[in-house]
């Protein structure tokens, strides 16, 4: 069966319909491009069809391209990847321009046929830039339907025309937020940035395409890059206007970047020199860019992660081969920020929750914390009332644990005490049915330890949420010595089930991310006990592209905590802990009642509604800026060794099993370098011989905790990559 397929009905028009084969979602392929290409072909030259209209025959549009088109163009251009992808690109632009001008006089520009668009649902990257060369967009009034180009959050741009179209159509300024934010918009948003015409009641969305394409004359279908006189929208970069509209994009890019993300300035000069020339040629220079920037590994990394491996991950790569485990009831026991949070997520995604506390006022506190999202929700249009109901009827705000019989799924987010969470288990495990699956949502406590309370420890798990847990994506769940596969598939389709990205990763003090994080935090902490400017180690790690520094991240997770977790680490490692340096720090910071964001005074300072200001200057009278001051170079190596090693040795250990998840869950987790595609696929980029001389010469200055681990240098000697030796997809390196 054919991708694109053409009809032609009674009144002469022609519809193109685009149904992949066994996907609920169209994607673009190689040859599904050549599929489209044919039947325009075929209706541009049948003088009984008087214009066209592409549709779906599915709920949504398109979700965009199959990347491995990009990995193709590559292998078929052999030695000379570069060409291949430019080669490839320009006949896309080629057969997107075919359909643009519809056959009209290149002189006249008449006598094309009219081409039209029908969106029955979603239509996002090559889903609307397909749109976008038609002359009109028709999109069925579907609130869920999301239209727009969110090609940037995985590294790359709009590069089949999107980025030239809709820079022209709506100008610079206006194309910012769709172009350099990834932006989607629901139909009637999508109308009013101009990316559609028309937003129809579904059941006529067919029909008033072809009535358009019917009545359409020559200058309907006369895109206005195409007409004579015409000028960019708000001025191009001679003008006066658009002078300045470029100056405050390109410092805005670079503010929100910090230079590390190759895509964003890329698509700023595509915008740029292709604003100063004649269209086709404007498409010329998109597509060098694109190239440009498919050619970098950063952009081969960040596709794989955030893109290849998200979506594997999400469907499943390392569910065990069990029958379906979907969650019906929930209980969550604790009813604070993290059980409130969890309940939310739950109710949202259909799941009767069962939520307790010890007091019921406690409990209805949780509960009213999901209204307080419904209602921002409803503030922004995005949540009706009805919905509100909805999801708050599926919350049962109680102290009775008795209310829990009849859950398959329990999540204990009570206080971190051993003792508290065995009291717990024990009390629940009574209550709920045999083939109930228990989960700790324990950030720092082994599971192996914690499954001792329970009589069923096959059945126990720990599932790792992130705060808050309505906006991070991640979940960690983590296998204990005795836990089976039932409790892991159950853990695995709960997560599925609330929209979020799940790692499995095997037990060990701290898991997989707070393993990471830690030594991060330390790290950054030891810098400031040694002297370093508190500015260079902040801005050190911004312009490695993690969304906050050290300092602001012990703020924000608070100070306290972090005494807490140095004293109970301490006291399991024993003469074995390392931390004395950062210790001192840190108590002399909650000593000082600077417990970070949360009572307004940290590393930073803070006003009265809790807004971050400057740096706090009275950590320097306590501890004096040194005289001479460290690299850059060596401040930005300190903090990402300090975490990708302790990322080699989870992998090492058998806390990782799979380097995708620790890609994947880094970034996701923590704000791990996105640009970078991960610890794993940043070692790929650098070269593991790179980064055993970076290790090397931190071990000689700064002691073994920058040790080079023996697989890593077992990697340098073998001129091994990660992905190479332990993944699957696209290996960066070579890329």
């Amino acid at each position: 069966m054919a991708d694109f397929t053409l009809s032609k009905d009674a009144d002469g028009v022609g519809v193109i319909t685009w149904d992949v084969p066994n996907k609920s979602m169209n994607v673009l392929s190689m040859e599904g491009i050549t599929e489209l290409e044919a039947c325009f072909d075929a209706a541009l030259a049948d003088d009984d069809i008087k214009g066209i209209v592409i549709t779906s025959a599915k709920a949504d549009f398109a979700g965009g391209m199959d990347l491995n088109i990009i990995a193709k163009m590559k292998e078929a251009a052999g030695d000379n990847p570069a060409q291949g992808l430019m080669d490839g690109l320009m006949n896309m632009h080629a057969i997107l321009r075919k359909i643009e001008r519809a056959g009209m006089d290149p002189k006249t520009n008449k006598g094309g046929k009219p081409v039209a668009a029908a969106l029955p649902g979603t239509a996002l990257g090559i889903g609307l830039e397909l749109p976008l060369a038609t002359h009109r967009i028709f999109a069925a009034d579907n609130p869920k339907a999301k239209i727009g180009l969110p090609e940037i959050k995985v590294g790359i741009f709009p590069g089949m025309g999107g980025t030239t179209r809709v820079s022209r159509l709506v100008g610079a300024m206006a194309a910012a937020p769709i172009l350099l934010e990834g932006r989607m918009l629901d139909p009637k948003k999508a109308k009013m940035s101009q990316l559609v015409h028309e937003v129809v009641p579904a059941d006529e969305l067919l029909a008033t395409a072809k009535a358009w394409v019917l009545s359409a004359k020559d200058a309907d279908i006369l895109k206005p890059w195409d007409a004579k006189g015409w000028k960019m929208p708000g001025g191009a970069p001679y003008h006066p206007a658009g002078f300045m509209t470029f100056v405050g994009a390109s410092a805005m890019v670079n503010g929100n970047t910090k230079g590390v993300y190759p895509a964003a300035k890329a698509l700023l000069s595509a915008v740029y020199e292709g604003a100063m020339v004649p269209f086709d040629t404007a498409l010329k220079i998109e597509a060098r860019w694109f190239t440009n920037v498919l050619m970098n590994p950063s952009s081969s990394a960040m596709i794989r992660s955030l893109f290849i491996n998200k979506e594997a991950l999400e469907k499943g790569a390392n569910r065990p081969a069990v029958d379906d485990q979907k969650v019906s009831r929930v209980g969550v026991l604790g009813a604070g920020m993290m059980g409130a949070g969890i309940a939310y997520v739950a109710a949202n995604a259909g799941i009767e929750v069962v939520l307790i506390d010890q007091a019921q006022d406690a409990a209805d506190r949780g509960k009213s914390y999901a209204e307080g999202i419904l209602d921002k929700g409803m503030a922004r249009k995005k949540v009706t009332p009805e919905k509100k109901a909805e999801v708050l009827s599926r919350i049962t705000a109680t102290t009775d644990l008795d209310a829990l019989k009849g859950c398959d799924l329990i999540v204990e987010a009570v206080f971190e005490d051993i003792g508290v969470k065995a009291e717990m288990t024990k009390k629940v495990e009574a209550i709920v049915g045999e083939d109930c699956i228990f989960a700790s949502n324990t950030s720092t406590l082994p599971i192996t330890e914690l499954a001792k309370a329970s009589v069923r420890p096959e059945q126990f798990i720990g599932i790792h949420f992130f705060s808050p847990v309505d906006k991070m994506l991640l979940v960690e769940i983590i296998k204990g010595k005795e836990t089976g596969d039932i409790a892991v598939a159950k853990a695995l389709d709960f997560v599925r089930q609330i929209r979020k990205t799940p790692i499995v990763v095997n037990d060990a003090r701290f898991f997989y991310a707070n393993r990471c994080i830690i030594p991060y935090i330390n790290e950054g902490i030891r810098l400031a006990a040694e002297g370093v400017d508190l500015p260079l180690i902040e801005n050190g790690a911004k312009l490695l592209g993690f969304p906050l520094g050290p300092l602001q991240l012990v703020d924000e997770t608070s100070i306290d905590l972090g005494v807490k977790i140095a004293k109970a680490t301490k006291a399991a490692m024993g003469d074995a802990y390392p931390d004395e340096a950062v210790d001192e720090i840190v108590f002399w910071m909650a000593d000082q009642n600077r417990l970070g964001k949360k009572n307004g005074a940290g590393f930073y300072t803070y006003d009265e509604a809790g807004k971050r200001g400057l740096l706090w200057d009275g950590f320097n009278a306590e501890f004096p800026v040194a005289d001479v001051q460290p690299d850059l170079d060596e401040v930005q190596h300190r903090l990402m060794m300090a975490q990708v090693l302790e990322a080699v040795r989870a992998l090492e250990d058998g806390v990782l099993t799979d380097i995708r998840e620790g890609d994947v869950g880094a970034i996701l987790g923590w704000g791990f370098a996105p640009w970078s595609g991960g610890p794993f696929s940043w070692l790929d980029i650098i070269g593991a011989a790179k980064a055993v001389e970076i290790c090397d010469n931190l071990t000689a200055t700064h002691g073994p905790r920058f040790a080079t681990p023996s697989l890593l240098r077992d990697m340098a000697d073998r001129g091994e990559t990660f992905y190479g030796r332990f993944g699957t997809g696209i290996d960066t390196a070579a890329a």
